[in-house]
């Protein structure tokens, strides 16, 4: 089996694994608890706010623990939008090609008042700087502009667009789910008020994440409860899969120039392959994107039938994000940079992890080739746009 979805979710880490094990064996009181157990408990929950502070060049005291980046993202627009509104202010920016959790809560957003402009991402999927600048006015609030993207890969300008934010007074918030232990990211270095990531991310648990908050930045509450995490996230905290997570990202960041270079490598000898089908195309920009993402489209079949197939060849992939793998609907994403809606059925996402070996990657290409021409020959679409009674898009 070769597991091409780490963007959907990754394999714990040995690390992560028994960092769980040993302290919901050893250490499992409540944090929240004055005698010595529970005391414990907290000197762990700590210790893994100051490391995961320390990857983002953040204080620990910024950083929340929540359930994932869903929440995180929630609770940061949230939170933005709610201090706009109290100064008057009620205009938020983001991209059209951002994640479902941000671009659900800017849609109830809307219908609560708030104006919303959503970005071109373009071509090659990207945010433009200058875009950014001249959407803002004065009543803008927040800029939400995620680090990478989830389906393409495509990395962001987030340093010159958090400078800009800056400039002009407005929040800055970024969606880092995708791309933290990936690619280096410092709140300080890129002028970042909030950011959101999630641990099954990075070898990690799931139902685990945090949100990083800028002090000085006022947070609204989405659970009401208890005084836990400083009275901004209510609920007593899942330690060993805090400690996990931290564990994970320290282990993770460690080895991140070495897995970059070697995903890149790997990647880029994917999108050669493939780019030799016909009527094939890169989704996104080939080289401003994260180092294990290869995503493609290919004209004249449906994804859907592409992965099953491929999953019954021993590779697992996907056409795009995990979130809504249950739609019908061509992903928004790829809608976003362009792509109709008969090409961007044809969509296939793999997301690559640093074990890949190259016989595994040429297998890659060998079989989706193969697949892709099986499909291709059992198609009545392909068949119209030989034939040129349909005309070819790619």
């Amino acid at each position: 089996m070769i597991y091409a979805d780490n963007a959907a979710t990754t394999k714990m880490s040995d690390t992560a694994v028994n960092t769980m094990i040993s302290l919901m064996k050893e250490t499992w009181g409540n944090p929240s608890s004055l005698y010595e157990h529970g005391q414990k408990a907290k000197e762990v929950l700590e210790e893994a706010r100051e490391k995961v502070a320390s990857v983002i060049g953040a204080d620990p005291r910024e950083i929340i623990f929540t359930s994932g980046g869903s929440e995180a993202d929630t609770q940061a627009i949230r939170s933005a939008a709610e201090l706009g509104k109290k100064a008057g202010k009620m205009h938020i920016i983001s991209s059209a090609f951002e994640h479902h959790a941000v671009l659900h809560t800017l849609e109830r957003l809307k219908e609560e008042g708030y104006e919303i402009t959503l970005l071109d991402v373009h071509e090659n999927g990207i945010v433009l700087p200058e875009e950014v600048e001249e959407a803002i006015r004065q009543d803008t609030c927040l800029v939400t502009i995620m680090t990478a993207n989830n389906e393409i890969g495509t990395i962001q300008p987030i340093r010159e667009i958090g400078r800009i934010c800056r400039e002009k007074k407005v929040l800055f918030h970024t969606d880092a789910v995708q791309a933290i232990s990936h690619i280096p990211v410092d709140v300080n270095l890129d002028n970042i008020d909030m950011l959101s990531a999630s641990a099954h991310k990075f070898h990690g648990p799931k139902g685990v994440g945090f949100l990083y908050a800028r002090k000085g930045i006022r947070l609204r509450n989405l659970i009401e409860g208890g005084a836990q995490e400083k009275g901004k996230r209510a609920g007593t905290e899942n330690v060993p899969g805090i400690a996990a997570m931290a564990e994970a990202l320290i282990e993770e960041y460690s080895k991140m120039d070495q897995n970059a270079g070697d995903l890149i490598r790997m990647r880029d000898r994917i999108i050669r392959g493939l780019a030799k089908i016909p009527h094939s195309a890169l989704n996104g920009d080939p080289v401003h994107r994260l180092p294990g993402n290869v995503n493609f489209c290919f004209e004249g079949i449906e994804g859907e039938s592409l992965l099953l197939l491929l999953d019954d060849k021993g590779i697992l992939a996907s056409s795009g994000s995990a979130c809504t793998s249950g739609s019908l609907d061509p992903s928004h994403v790829l809608l976003a940079i362009g792509r109709v809606h008969d090409v961007a059925h044809g969509s296939l996402r793999l997301s690559i992890g640093e074990d890949l070996t190259e016989e595994e990657a040429d297998y890659i290409i060998r079989t989706v080739t193969e697949v892709v021409e099986y499909l291709r020959s059992i198609s009545p679409v392909w068949r119209d746009l030989c034939s040129g009674k349909v005309q070819f898009i790619l």
